[in-house]
C-alpha cells in the first residue's frame, strides 16, 4: 500500500536544525549555514525582521514592490561585504516565488488536506494573479543567482562552512 507523504514539518525536529532562534548572526556569521533552498529563512535574526517585514506577494504589484526593495537590500548586503544577509535576501526572494507559487496552484495556498491525513489537494485551483506574482520574484530570484560576486562568496563560504 502507497502512503501519501506528510508535509516536512510534521514531526519537525528543531534541535536538529542547524538555525538557532536564539543567534545573532549578524554578531555570529560564522554559524550561519547556507542550507538548501530556503531553509532557516524565518529563523535567522536580524535578517528575518530587515527584509521579512517587506515580503509581499498578494497582488503583482505588491510582488514587484516587494521583489525590488529585497534586491535592494541584496545588493547592499553585497556591497557591505555581508553574505548571510545577502543570502537571506536571497532566500526571501526565493520563497516570494515558492509561496505565491503554491497560492497559484492550490487555492487559500493550502497544499495538504490536514482533516483527511494529510492527503494533497487539488491543483489548479489557485489564481492567475498570484502566478504573475511568482513570476516577479522569480526574476529577481534568478537575478540574485547569477550575481557573480554573491556566487562567489556562496562557494567560498560552503567550502568553508557549510
Amino acid at each position: 500500500m502507497h502512503k501519501t507523504p506528510k508535509p516536512s514539518y510534521i514531526d519537525f525536529d528543531l534541535d536538529s536544525y542547524p538555525w538557532k532562534p536564539n543567534v545573532d548572526y549578524r554578531e555570529h556569521p560564522e554559524k550561519y549555514r547556507v542550507g538548501k533552498g530556503e531553509q532557516g529563512v524565518l529563523i535567522c535574526e536580524p535578517y528575518k525582521s530587515e527584509i521579512g517585514h517587506h515580503w509581499r506577494f498578494r497582488t503583482p504589484e505588491i510582488a514587484s514592490q516587494s521583489s525590488n526593495k529585497i534586491f535592494d537590500m541584496f545588493s547592499t548586503y553585497l556591497k557591505e561585504n555581508d553574505f548571510v544577509g545577502a543570502d537571506m535576501a536571497r532566500k526571501y526572494l526565493q520563497m516570494g516565488y515558492t509561496r505565491a507559487r503554491r497560492y497559484a496552484n492550490y487555492k487559500g495556498g493550502k497544499k495538504y488536506d490536514k482533516e483527511n491525513d494529510y492527503a494533497q489537494l487539488q491543483r489548479g485551483t489557485g489564481t492567475e494573479e498570484k502566478a504573475e506574482a511568482a513570476a516577479i520574484f522569480y526574476k529577481a530570484y534568478k537575478n540574485a543567482e547569477a550575481n557573480p560576486l554573491y556566487a562567489k562568496l556562496k562557494s567560498d563560504w560552503k567550502k568553508a562552512r557549510g
